[in-house]
């Protein structure tokens, strides 16, 4: 229970960070960051095997935001893992800034897929696992998909590629927000059965709370669900989370919060103004 606590602390910390990142930004994508904060935290300080000062490091676990515009959590955590300083965080979406609107794996030490365009991060890890087995290594390959993202064909694409050949190092999990852009996921594309879906593709599945500590863990600790295999993780999570007014919201794909909702943000996340302008 302590090391869950401990888990939870960082979690909470780097909600803080993901705020302050967007809000010095001026923009970003806020609700669609929050969502997975809790899956990152597990991922970079329980699994991932990266070394910060060595971002670079060939036997390095790969990870993979394919759902590229939640970039602010991958900065957050990968500033909190220590790849680089907070500091830089304060630059977010400025000129000259290398934390742009997307991930560039070109510039950020720690990002090893530039994404955004969505439907593309997944697939590509596919590709890093398929070397992988091709080279006999031993490096497993995770990646974060959107729901909505889900609906593009070349994620069933690699999905089929993944099965065919055995690809027990590509570990993929599912933001299940039940949210896109616009709307909710029903109203637009439903996916539902998810799970079935995968299944029929060739994957091993298993569906969580994609914001409790312990079973992200445990799923986690499970993988490969089965040998030869590629393994998938339903998360089920809530766009916006820590934030009351942003949870559920469809409009909170986009906004920032006026002058009365950011002392909101500010009080649901635990936060003074004044740690506010401290990254």
């Amino acid at each position: 229970m302590d090391e869950t606590r401990e888990l939870e602390a960082k979690s909470k910390e780097l909600r803080k960070i993901i705020f302050k990142a967007i809000y010095h930004a001026g923009g970003g994508h806020l609700a669609s960051s929050l969502s997975i904060a809790d899956l990152l935290v597990v991922l970079y300080f329980k699994f991932l095997k990266v070394d910060p000062e060595r971002p670079g490091w060939d036997s390095r676990d790969r990870f993979i935001l394919s759902k590229g515009h939640a970039c602010a959590a991958l900065y957050a955590i990968l500033a909190q893992k220590g790849f680089f300083k907070r500091e830089l965080l304060l630059s977010m979406c400025r000129k000259g800034s290398v934390l742009g609107g997307h991930p560039d794996m070109l510039k950020i030490p720690g990002v090893d897929a530039s994404t955004g365009s969505l439907g593309h991060g997944f697939p590509y890890g596919v590709g890093i696992a398929f070397s992988g087995k091709l080279n006999e290594r031993d490096y497993k390959v995770y990646s974060i998909l959107g729901d909505g993202e889900c609906q593009e064909g070349s994620i069933w694409e690699a999905a089929i590629f993944a099965a065919q050949h055995g690809l027990d190092n590509m570990i993929a999990i599912v933001d299940y927000n039940k949210l896109q852009a616009m709307d909710f996921i029903e109203n637009i594309g439903s996916l539902d059965p998810l799970s079935e879906k995968w299944s029929a593709f060739g994957w091993k599945t298993t569906e969580i709370d994609g914001h409790n500590m312990e079973e992200i863990e445990t799923a986690l600790n499970k993988i490969p669900f089965k040998k030869g295999s590629p393994s998938l993780i339903i998360a089920h999570t809530t766009k916006g989370k820590g934030i009351s007014f942003a949870e559920n919201a469809p409009i909170w794909h986009y906004r920032m919060p006026d002058e009365r909702e950011l002392k909101v943000a500010l009080k649901d996340l635990g936060m003074t103004e004044e740690e506010l302008i401290r990254i």
